[in-house]
């Protein structure tokens, strides 16, 4: 014709149908069965249940037979709204409360109505003269009361608050102000000092915990101030109110005890010195610690002999350098523990109980049975170690020598 030609139809010839190639004919009979694989894969995904995880499978590639084949990326369902990712998070692994930057980031204002653990009165000044950190704890406000939850605590409307400050990382010459009686105020004007080079004070971080003290319980930390000494002017000195911080650490520790063992085998003499001993618990509200070590050998199950240090007076850092030495046969070392004891002297009453550790054949932890093993290793030569205090109950639970000493 001589009109205008449209775009170009395809009809179903009968040569598109019987006539044509082989590989038109593979293709055109191989199309519904692709078309059936790929709604058979979008129904697999429709049915999941909501809550299963979507997989990020690789290209399907369905099969023909000839040269060509057919890639086909499979369809992906939609994101959920974000509401549902969030629903399912633990708040509380999320919380701002779990981080300290953002507590860095509070003022002391917005963290004492956060936390409300009251706040700290102190000063700081370094003297150049006598080379020497002062610090000045003057008085706390707003203390919480005690726990609830310590059941042994015969009080807990008030608490017995005292201040303990030591200087990180390595918690050099800790002290500790007296303890005031049922009070949430407590004014202690205390002033404290440390020998140490100025150079050295400044890379140190100031860390004073307000602890309550209770004398048939664990003493538990109410809250902690941090205060890096390099970020204030020593020499000029300040006095700051600051919030007290939460502590991760709920209860103080009962303090570290520094020992020496050696083995002499030709002698069969155990020898033990007692070096000194740092942050121990105070026992006594009025005066502090007057702390000595009770040093007891036991073999098997049978308590041989008991020695014990001088007793150290108003200290919590005790400095003993005592030995003992202690008559044990060579086939006999095997079977033997030592069972270190620290109290406080209580003219009153009876001893207070700090910590105990046990060494040897029923150590009360790896650290001990580290030390003991050195010791066997290198008889004859001392052996020192630092020692982490524990309470009676735990070291009876897992000693049987403690069971056997008073």
């Amino acid at each position: 014709m001589g009109g205008e030609q449209g775009p170009p139809t395809r009809s179903c010839s009968s040569s598109d149908v019987g006539g044509g190639s082989p590989d038109r004919r593979r293709s055109s009979s191989d199309n519904p069965r692709c078309v059936f694989s790929l709604a058979r894969q979008l129904s697999a995904l429709d049915s999941r249940q909501p809550g299963s995880p979507l997989v990020d499978i690789k290209p399907i590639e369905f099969w023909a037979m000839g040269p060509r084949k057919e890639v086909v990326q499979p369809l992906r369902k939609p994101l959920p709204p974000p509401g549902d990712y969030f629903r399912k998070l633990e708040p509380r692994l999320y919380s701002a409360d779990s981080g300290g930057e953002e507590r860095d980031a509070l003022t002391d204002e917005e963290m004492s109505r956060r936390y409300q653990l009251g706040m700290l009165h102190f000063s700081a000044q370094y003297d150049l003269v006598n080379a020497q950190l002062g610090v000045r704890v003057i008085e706390a406000r707003d203390l919480p009361p005690p726990a609830a939850g310590d059941a042994a605590r015969h009080d807990l409307a008030r608490s017995n608050p005292y201040v303990k400050m030591s200087l990180l990382p390595d918690h050099k010459n800790s002290r500790q102000t007296g303890v005031k009686r049922k009070t949430q105020n407590p004014v202690f004007e205390e002033h404290f000092t440390f020998q140490l080079p100025f150079l050295e004070a400044q890379r140190r971080t100031l860390l004073l915990s307000v602890v309550d003290f209770d004398k048939f319980s664990r003493h538990c930390v109410v809250g902690k101030v941090v205060l890096p000494l390099s970020e204030v002017d020593l020499v000029k000195g300040g006095h700051w109110w600051k919030a007290l911080n939460p502590s991760s650490q709920n209860e103080v520790e009962l303090g570290e005890l520094l020992l020496s063992l050696n083995y002499l085998p030709s002698a069969g003499r155990l020898n033990v010195d007692v070096i000194r001993a740092k942050q121990l618990l105070q026992t006594d509200m009025c005066q502090g610690s007057d702390p000595f070590v009770k040093v007891q050998l036991v073999s098997g199950l049978k308590l041989v002999k008991t020695k014990k240090t001088s007793c150290m007076r108003a200290t919590i850092d005790p400095f003993y350098n005592e030995s003992f030495s202690f008559r044990v046969a060579h086939e006999e070392l095997s079977e033997v523990s030592l069972v270190f004891t620290v109290y406080g002297h209580n003219m009153k009453s009876s001893n207070d109980f700090v910590g105990r550790v046990v060494i040897g054949q029923f150590s009360t932890g790896p650290a001990e049975t580290t030390h003991w093993r050195r010791l066997l290793r290198s008889q004859r030569t001392p052996v020192e170690q630092w020692h982490s205090l524990r309470s009676r109950a735990e070291c009876d639970r897992v000693s049987p020598a403690s069971l056997e000493v008073t």
